[in-house]
């Protein structure tokens, strides 16, 4: 059964007073929004052993949304009648306490309905229109170097310096004086410790021959690299956003949007997913999501290609005053990302017919119904209860028992929507618009009684669905081979770094699908060595002469 909002539009002081004061009824879960955004600091609000426990809630998030749900239709309480149970008990109520609030009800923006459809066990038989293959003649000439600067340019350059030179003024310090070249030597460091990894970024300026990276040592002074670090900012503190919880990084991350835009040859099939950005301190847009190779962290929303090219991204921060309300009622806060990103397509790639996979975590006929209103065909797996209840196809549990290979599908005429549930290790649900069941290739399957492999006939839209999904998962375990390894305080850095091996990585499939052979590796190593030999400041020397007049050279200690 479909769990049901109880409690809508209320605090999260309001939500454990509910929890607390009714513990004889069950509730499912409780959804709880991350808290505003943190003005003036960078740093992580706490230690990780200080947080999790309801006496140490700080007010911010105590006044952070929440919502309740339920299986239970028969649930009637509100604040106000937690407030009424207090009165008759004799509790004494301040003369100047705020208004009782009403019951909660449902959210004002209401939900698109879908008219009731018939069902018929017919293909699905869709036109299909293809896109001609990218063109990347443009990118044959260019080295590594000249590919990266096609994404991270003197634009971002300079927002990065005057951004950062007027965060030390806010700090009342001096000015750092920051350069291009400098900012180069700085993320080609970085770069550098994504492949060469050491314990703390001290230990590439150690006089130990075991741990001294020379070629980071001859670039930049230590100091002046933790200098840079420390001052280095991406938006004016003097104007913050409250609204957005992520606007210390909204203009660095709205520059690489636009490049990532300009840059990407149109390719037909798109994957919209989550990816986790590792961090492990505490931030109230910090998530957790069981099951997924980084369970800690920041999540991000994703298009990618096939290949794993990110196209549009966005930080998930909970509930946001500048998001779409319509969309999240439509279709839900983990699609209306997807919707969003849509909008905000270039003109020239929102006009050609792409085609959209994504999980069981996104896929809502809605969704799909709304693409394809839109010219755009999609494709991905469904939830049990997220099918409509006038769709004619057994359920999961009545297919279970059934033998590997076998097919339940049904079509929606008024909506042109195939959904399709095939037995395999388990049971799996597929809707699209665009594929049907035809052609059927079989696939091999281990099975335990012949001892040996067999054949099993599957339906053509699980085969598609199996090619042209999961780019972004490449582009996770790309970015986790040789990602940047200097760690820092404020709590943006993680997705800083992110962007940075995001860009990177974005750069070296551009400079491949131009028909150049290299290896990622060998990618990353080239921008690095370029930024710190062209742009090198090796440490200072100096000649003094003794009493006798003899002359000794020493160097002084690269700090």
């Amino acid at each position: 059964m479909e769990m049901d909002c109880v409690f809508k539009d209320i605090t999260l002081e309001e939500a454990l007073l509910i929890l607390e004061e009714d513990e004889d009824i069950n509730f499912d879960g409780i959804f709880i929004e991350p808290p505003e955004a943190v003005v003036l600091t960078d740093e992580d609000s706490a230690e990780e052993d200080e947080s999790g426990l309801v006496d140490n809630l700080s007010g911010r998030q105590l006044r952070s949304g929440a919502e309740i749900f339920s299986q239970n239709e028969n649930v009637d309480l509100s604040v106000s009648n937690l407030h009424e149970n207090n009165e008759e008990e004799g509790d004494d109520i301040p003369e100047n306490a705020p208004p009782k609030k009403k019951k909660c009800e449902k959210n004002s923006i209401k939900k698109k309905s879908r008219n009731p459809c018939t069902w018929v066990k017919h293909d699905l038989t869709a036109e299909n229109v293809l896109l001609p293959n990218s063109d990347y003649t443009a990118f044959r000439a260019l080295n590594p170097v000249e590919a990266f600067e096609l994404f991270f340019n003197e634009q971002i350059i300079e927002t990065i310096i005057l951004e950062s030179t007027k965060y030390a003024l806010f700090k009342n310090e001096p000015d750092p004086l920051l350069s291009p070249e400098e900012i180069e030597v700085f993320i080609g460091i970085l770069i550098v410790t994504g492949y060469n990894t050491l314990s703390g970024k001290r230990y590439y300026w150690e006089n130990g021959a075991d741990v001294r990276n020379n070629l980071v040592y001859n670039s930049m002074r230590r100091d002046r690299f933790i200098q840079i670090m420390k001052y280095l900012h991406l938006a004016d503190n003097n104007f913050p956003n409250l609204q957005d919880k992520m606007w210390k990084l909204r203009p660095f991350m709205n520059l690489l949007q636009e490049k990532f835009h300009e840059q990407f040859r149109p390719e037909q099939h798109l994957d919209f997913d989550e990816s986790m950005i590792p961090y492990y301190g505490k931030h109230s847009c910090k998530q957790f999501i069981r099951g997924k190779p980084i369970r800690f962290g920041y999540k991000a929303w994703c298009v990618n290609t096939v290949d794993g090219y990110l196209v549009s991204f966005d930080i998930y921060q909970g509930k946001q005053m500048s998001a779409n309300t319509q969309y999240e009622a439509d279709f839900g806060k983990a699609a209306s990302p997807l919707v969003m990103m849509i909008d905000k397509l270039p003109d020239n790639v929102k006009c050609l017919p792409l085609r959209f996979y994504f999980d069981n975590l996104f896929t809502s006929f809605n969704l799909l119904s709304h693409l394809k209103e839109r010219g755009y065909e999609a494709t991905g797996t469904v939830r049990e209860n997220r099918l409509p209840r006038d769709c004619a196809i057994p359920s999961s549990k009545d297919l279970k028992r059934k033998k590997r290979g076998t097919l339940e599908f049904a079509k929606s005429e008024e909506e042109s929507i195939l959904v399709a549930r095939w037995v395999d290790n388990a049971v799996v649900t597929v809707a699209s618009t665009c594929y049907g069941i035809n052609p059927i290739q079989n696939v091999q399957r281990y099975c335990r009684e012949e001892k040996k492999k067999m054949n099993v006939p599957r339906p053509h839209l699980i085969g598609e669905y199996n090619k042209y999904m999961g780019g972004t998962d490449r582009m996770d375990e790309n970015l986790s081979l040789y990602r940047i390894g200097v760690r820092g305080k404020k709590w943006w850095w993680p997705i800083f770094t992110w962007l940075i091996d995001a860009t990177i990585h974005n750069a070296w499939l551009t400079y491949k699908n131009a028909g150049n052979d290299m290896r990622q590796l060998q990618f990353r190593r080239e921008i690095a060595q370029t930024y710190l030999e062209l742009y090198k400041k090796p440490p200072q020397t100096e000649f003094d002469l003794d009493e006798s007049g003899e002359g000794f050279l020493y160097s002084n200690v690269n700090s």
